[in-house]
């Protein structure tokens, strides 16, 4: 066999091989195609409604991106400004924070008189407070929901979503000296009396609110009869005594002054998981739905926003 006939049938198959390959390739292209959602236009109701009934059912990402397409489709319709509200509150039901802070920025940002921006604020801070971590880690978040819930407060003095705004506020900032008594109580175990002070002193006079300033009065005076500052210590216990009478902490402080016994050893335990009891005990209640009282939980539907 001659070589000009070898070469013509081996381009030939070469031709078979790439039709082949060819109409392979243009099979699976055209299934991937087949696969994607045609874009159907429906009536403004029938996308509200319909993501109202996923969230009906918890369904909360998937009912996210129906509100969305309320507003992709019908971005002129005023259900397109509740849309936007309610799927910043179906991902932060589906305790997707950041995603939902970023919906709630954009409703501020473009809505800032709406009757309902008070709410909007409100479930900002809430993402913020939602994360607040126990007192052994980081506290950014509870800084930023100690900003994000004073502003609910300062702009919206009057709204039902500021009397929760108050009592979280409280709960926060009574964590955040929590934290701080945990810092001290480690240096104050490892005999760092004077970063244990300045740790203590911060809670008395940042936090002086919260529940734990008389404790961080009585590590005070731990510290200065440790050190031999009988005056200080003195004074600490006056202010323990003159504030909180009946606190065991005074007992405590009482003690050290009449028997000299100031081994902080033996009541460092008897506080050390108490730091967070009253944040947690609060539960981190979810946030009602846009329209609802703030004192409920989420369990009950409203009907701020559906098409009867």
């Amino acid at each position: 066999m001659s070589l000009a006939v070898l070469s013509q049938r081996f381009a030939c198959r070469r031709n078979r091989l790439a039709l082949a390959m060819g109409f392979g390739l243009l099979i699976v292209v055209t299934g991937c195609a087949d696969k994607k959602e045609d874009y159907v236009e429906k009536p403004v109701e029938e996308l509200y409604n319909g993501a109202m009934d996923l969230m009906d059912k918890n369904e909360y990402q998937r009912a996210a991106k129906q509100f969305e397409e309320v507003e992709r489709q019908h971005p002129y319709s005023a259900w397109a400004t509740k849309a936007q509200l309610m799927s910043s509150y179906a991902l932060y039901e589906r305790n997707k924070y950041d995603e939902a802070l970023i919906g709630l920025d954009r409703f501020i940002q473009l809505h800032p008189g709406n009757k309902d921006a008070a709410y909007a604020y409100y479930l900002k801070a809430l993402c913020y407070y939602e994360q607040i971590s126990d007192v052994g880690r980081d506290q950014k978040m509870t800084e930023q929901a100690l900003k994000t819930l004073q502003e609910v407060v300062d702009r919206f003095p009057a709204s039902p979503y500021a009397r929760d705004a108050r009592l979280k506020i409280d709960l926060s900032r009574d964590h955040m000296a929590g934290k701080e008594m945990s810092v001290g109580r480690y240096y104050l175990k490892n005999r760092q009396y004077l970063a244990a002070l300045n740790r203590f002193k911060i809670v008395t006079e940042q936090f002086q609110t919260t529940s734990h300033v008389p404790e961080a009065l009585h590590r005070m005076v731990e510290i200065y009869t440790t050190l031999g500052l009988e005056n200080e210590a003195q004074r600490a216990a006056a202010v323990l005594g003159h504030n909180f009478p009946g606190s065991e902490w005074y007992q405590d402080s009482y003690a050290i002054s009449v028997d000299g016994d100031h081994d902080p050893s033996k009541t460092l335990l008897q506080s050390s998981w108490t730091d967070s009891l009253d944040f947690w005990s609060d539960g981190k209640k979810k946030a009602p739905p846009p329209g609802d009282d703030p004192a409920r939980t989420s369990g009950g539907w409203f009907n701020w926003a559906k098409f009867w």
